[in-house]
């Protein structure tokens, strides 16, 4: 989902951003911003729009405790950063332990602020995965690749709503929602840690390149938990979890992203508690 601030994340740019610590630093160098959903890196600039974002990662194995569900999903997009967008294409991976204490891994694509759809392709712990997102015009076009199985997804689609201002790269805490504009983040699954690598972007002008081009800026995420903007207060553990992202590696073309848990935090609600009987659904 998307970055909003004081938002949420699934399907509408995923990040939710609830506070930004802006380096002193010119503004070609990366800025630093905190999310409750999103970690990773994001590429922009005032007057750049972008039609193509690909990036590789090996789908991470995740600690699962029996009664305690939690969720992780990584992915690459187009859109979604600014908080007033209300489109992001986005396609990835995701890897889940259900209410057993058992690990769930799946695939799927999600145009915002459409929800999210699963893709038939079978995704295991190990498999180094490629994503690649286009866009032209109003044309979506979604690949997903298992590098190690040799299987591909492809999906051509057409979106009413795009945005196509920024880039992203990103491991994301999934969200519950009740409608576009109620979410909530829910608890992050102990992934360990995610590498990305071959990250590139490409403008609507031609310009083609890494995180640190100079094409754009770039703006680094970490993920940090934080009060929540709906639903019914869910709190399975006394802890939380966090994402942070490394330095740039490979002539910024990679990084990593690391899990680590933190004291859990009271959760705050804004405006009228929501009911429980209301249906729920999960978006990315």
């Amino acid at each position: 989902m998307k970055n909003i601030l004081g938002v949420t994340r699934a399907g509408l740019a995923a990040a939710v951003l609830v506070g930004a610590v802006l380096c002193s630093a010119p503004a070609a160098l990366a800025k630093t911003t905190t999310s409750s959903n999103w970690a990773g890196f994001a590429v922009h600039h005032p007057g750049v729009s972008f039609r193509r974002v690909s990036g590789t990662w090996t789908q991470p194995s995740v600690s699962c405790t029996a009664g305690q569900s939690s969720y992780s999903a990584m992915w690459v997009g187009i859109g979604g950063f600014k908080p007033t967008s209300h489109a992001l294409e986005q396609i990835g991976t995701e890897v889940d332990c259900n209410a057993a204490g058992n690990a769930v891994s799946s695939a799927w694509y999600e145009l915002v602020p459409a929800p999210s759809k699963p893709i038939k392709l079978a995704v295991h712990p190990g498999d180094v995965m490629h994503a690649t997102v286009t866009v032209d015009g109003h044309e979506v076009t979604v690949v997903l690749e298992d590098l190690t199985s040799h299987r591909t997804f492809r999906r051509r689609l057409d979106a009413p709503t795009i945005d196509v201002s920024s880039a992203e790269w990103i491991v994301e805490a999934p969200s519950e929602c009740i409608s576009q504009f109620a979410c909530q983040a829910l608890p992050l699954a102990n992934f360990g840690s995610v590498a990305f690598g071959s990250v590139a972007a490409t403008s609507t002008r031609g310009a083609v390149g890494p995180i640190i081009a100079p094409h754009w800026w770039r703006t680094k995420i970490e993920l940090a938990p934080g009060p929540q903007r709906l639903i019914v207060a869910r709190q399975t553990s006394d802890t939380e979890g966090s994402a942070t992202p490394s330095t740039l590696s490979g002539h910024g073309s990679g990084f990593d992203v690391t899990y680590s848990s933190v004291a859990a935090s009271p959760q705050q609600f804004d405006g009228t508690r929501q009911s429980r009987l209301r249906a729920a659904y999960i978006e990315h």
